[in-house]
Order: structure tokens, then sequence, then C-alpha cells
């Protein structure tokens, strides 16, 4: 960056502005973009936005569309995440300027905004298709994922073998004749479906719903039973398995299709820019993991909500005992700090989560040293580490009156952070519910703060969260801790 602090004769942003012009002139000469000769067409909007690169690095600051989603962007205990998020982060480091996110309320929207100059990027895991190709650019792909079928795994399934299983879900794209799937009407998976009628020679019953439904919206209905099926890319589904134990993805429907960041065409510079930077980085060690971190990791939080009834008496683990332990030093019931350990690690103390979350008790990559907590810690030290975090975050809910709400409260800030389960409940009030109850009161303001309508409320101050995660964590973990305590009086 150029320093403002040099004694000069003329406007400073005159000369900055001259000498990047000058330096992404010369950097373009250099790059495998667009031949002199090839033109751009902007005569279809005379209003379409002429930023480029050089405005960028002027306002120290590239843009992002987002949506609220695992593959966009997401807030995960007080964490900004999600895998395009965090590409994006690295190549704003990469040019010296900030990262803006701007949240997208409807999909159909994107390439308007975008035209428009209300963000630099669309980072809303796209497909690249020729319609869109009409109107944007599109990055160098950095990603291939086919579309996959998203099912509800039948009822009692966690008792049920993987074969006993298999059998009651759809398992071959013609058994999607006479089907009803929800979808966003201007998706590629619209289109496929469309397509996937004339090859199997039968109807499907094609649910079109609007762009401000997202992806993410429709597999939390099927998961609870809304509506039967709908389809997403396979990365989009790999994440939310992680959360949402009783949806089957296995079923592919497409081919591979390429994913890439959305441009204006009007931005060539930054595109040359980025499409470089892009084709070094997914060469790197750094994008391979990151690629783990979101779509290969082991499903940790979402095993079988029934597995305690396995136990029968015996030990819930190995670190019953550690449990016992930290959590009568604390006054807490040790069975609920196993539950949430269950939850978190599943009881493996070299787990690895969302985020960089590592061990027995999930800490964040920035939280357990607070706590002394590392991921070479005993699991002694993980316990207690997270115990102490627990008791933090359960003085933060004195005012709750009722000892299973301020539990529940507890949980929900464990898993979301305390601010949004606060937005929760400013909501709540405003709402006519009671603020100081969880179940069916403030839980149905949590899982509406996925919601545009709710989340862009002025009471809310911590913005969009993934509600419907932190409801079932909350739920699945105390309904866990009231069977292990009937199991332990």
């Amino acid at each position: 960056m150029f320093s403002t602090n040099i004694t000069i004769l003329i406007n400073p942003r005159i000369l900055i502005k001259s000498v990047l012009i000058v330096f992404i002139f010369v950097f373009t000469l250099g790059c495998k973009s667009k031949s002199e000769n090839q033109q751009v067409d902007t005569s279809a909007s005379s209003s379409m936005n002429q930023m480029d690169l050089t405005d960028i690095l002027m306002n120290g600051k590239l843009v992002i569309l987002a949506e609220n989603s695992s593959t966009s962007y997401f807030i995960y205990r007080g964490r900004k995440m999600g895998f395009e998020y965090e590409i994006l982060k690295e190549f704003a480091s990469d040019l010296g300027v900030e990262l803006e996110v701007k949240l997208i309320d409807d999909l159909n929207e994107a390439n308007e905004m975008l035209n428009a100059g209300e963000g630099d990027l669309i980072a809303c895991n796209y497909t690249i298709s020729n319609d869109r190709k009409k109107v944007i650019d599109f990055s160098v792909p950095f990603l291939k994922t086919n579309q996959v079928l998203v099912q509800r795994k039948p009822d009692g399934w966690e008792k049920m073998t993987a074969k006993e299983i298999s059998a009651k879900l759809i398992n071959d794209p013609t058994q999607l004749a006479k089907k009803r799937i929800h979808v966003w009407e201007g998706s590629t998976y619209y289109r496929r479906l469309m397509n996937l009628q004339e090859e199997i020679g039968d109807t499907i019953y094609i649910q079109a719903e609007t762009g401000d439904v997202s992806s993410e919206d429709l597999i939390e209905n099927v998961s609870e039973g809304l509506i039967d099926y709908t389809v997403v890319e396979k990365n989009v589904a790999q994440i939310n398995s992680q959360f949402l134990d009783n949806i089957d993805v296995h079923l592919g429907v497409s081919v591979k299709q390429k994913i890439a960041f959305g441009l204006r065409k009007t931005s060539p510079l930054l595109k040359a820019r980025l499409d470089q930077w892009l084709s070094n980085y997914i060469e790197k060690p750094s994008f391979k993991y990151l690629k783990r971190k979101y779509f290969d990791l082991p499903q940790i939080a979402s095993r079988s909500n029934d597995s305690f009834l396995s136990v029968k008496g015996g030990p819930l683990s190995k670190f019953d005992h550690l449990f016992k332990k930290t959590a009568s030093k604390h006054g807490w019931d040790w069975t609920l700090l196993a539950s949430i350990s269950y939850q978190e690690s599943r009881f493996n103390p070299e787990a690895n989560g969302m985020g960089g979350a590592y061990g027995l008790m999930q800490f964040m990559p920035e939280i357990g040293p607070v706590f002394n907590v590392y991921p070479s810690s005993t699991p002694e030290v993980q316990i207690e580490g997270g115990m102490k975090l627990l008791l933090r975050i359960y003085n933060l809910w004195k005012d709750i009156p009722v000892e299973e709400d301020r539990i529940k409260f507890t949980l929900a800030s464990y898993n979301s952070g305390a601010s949004h389960v606060q937005d929760a409940q400013r909501l709540a009030a405003k709402h006519g519910l009671n603020s100081k109850v969880w179940d069916d009161e403030v839980e149905v303001m949590m899982k509406n703060l996925s919601k545009k309508e709710y989340y862009r409320d002025p009471v809310v101050q911590s913005g969009a969260a993934r509600g419907v995660h932190t409801a079932k964590y909350v739920q699945t973990i105390y309904a866990r801790y009231l069977s292990y305590k009937s199991l332990f009086r």
C-alpha cells in the first residue's frame, strides 16, 4: 500500500490512482486475459456499474454478495465462516484490502445487484450456466460437483442397518417419477429436473420456489418433514448432513458442474487478477485443507440421537471418571457434561470439526487457548476447559428463572454464541413471546434468525444465524441428558 504521510505537491488521491492504473495496466499485459480485440458488450444496460479493480484498491475493500449458508457465508460460534468466504478472505488479503460481506435476500436479484455495483463478486455457490453467462462473467472454477437428491431417512432409522435404510430410500433417478421435488425456480436444479423428466420418460412434480428460499432452507424442510425432497449440489448436501443426521444425500442426479465466482462484464481487470490468483491458490495445500475442513469431515455432531439406548447401564465412555470429577468440582451434573461432549465429539479427544474446532468439547481455535486447551491437551484438560467455558456462559443467564430453561439457553449459546441467543430473545419479546422461556418461545425466534424478515429486524444486532441447527442442537443434547440421567440415578 502507499503511504499518505509523504509531502507532495499534488492531490494524493490523484497520484495514488494514477500509480495504481499504471501498475494494473502493466500487470494485465502479463495475464492471460481477454485479447485487446475482444470487446465487452455493455449495450444491454446503460446503467451498468463500471467499478473495477482500480476502484477496489482505491476504496480499500472488496464487497462480496453472499447468502447465509454453509458454503457461502455464515457465523458459527461467533466466527465468520463459509467455504467461499474463506477463499475470498485470502484473496482480499492478497490484494491488501478489507473483505466486506453483503447478504443477498433473494437469489433472483443476485445478478442485478452485481451489475448495479452493490457488490464486486457473487459468492453463492454459483454454478456456471449459459443463461447466467449472458449477463455476468465467471471466474475460473474452483470446484466441480454434481447435484444430489436430498431425502429423509425412514422413521426409526437409528435402529436400522444400512441395508434396511437403503431399502426404504430412492436409489435410482427413475424412482423420482410422480414425486414432488422443491427447488429454486432460477436454479440449475430446476433445469436439470426438467431434463430428467425427458430422460426417465415420466413426470416429476417440480415445485418451483422463489429466490428468497435458500437451498439450505429446503434441506432443513426435508429434515423436519415439511417437504419430502429437494435437489442441491453435493458440496452443500455434505456440509448439511453433518448437522442434520436424518437426511440422505447419496443419490446423484447430474454430471459434475463447475462452481465459480460471478463478476460484472465491466470488471475485466478484477477477473484477470482473480483468475490468476485462483489458478495458483487451488493448487496449494491450504485450499485442499479448506475443502477437507468443509466437505470431508466425519459426521461428528450429528450421529444417532438415540445412541445412548445401547448403554444398558454400562459406562457412557472411558472418560466417565473425568466427567464426574470435573462436574462435581463445579456443582454440575456430570451426565449433562457428558451429553454435550458426545454431541460435540462422540467422546473422541482427537476429533476435528467445523471451523477447526477440536477435542472432546470442540473448542474453536481462538477460544481454546483462553481456557488453556489445545489440540494436544489431555482429555482431563479438555473436559476441565469445557466445563469452565460452560460455566462462563451459564452465568450469563442468571435472569432465567427456571433451571431447565437456563440450561437450554446455555446450550444454545455454546453452539451459536450468546449474542445470537440474545437477538432471539429480543425478537421473542417483540412478537409477544416469553423471552425467558426456551421451548416454543425463544426457540421459535432462534429458528427464524435464518430468515431475512427476522435477521434484518432493527432489534437484531448480530445478523443472520443458522438457528434451526442451534434449536436441534439444544433439543438433542437435552433429550440425551435426561436419558443419561435416568440411567445413572
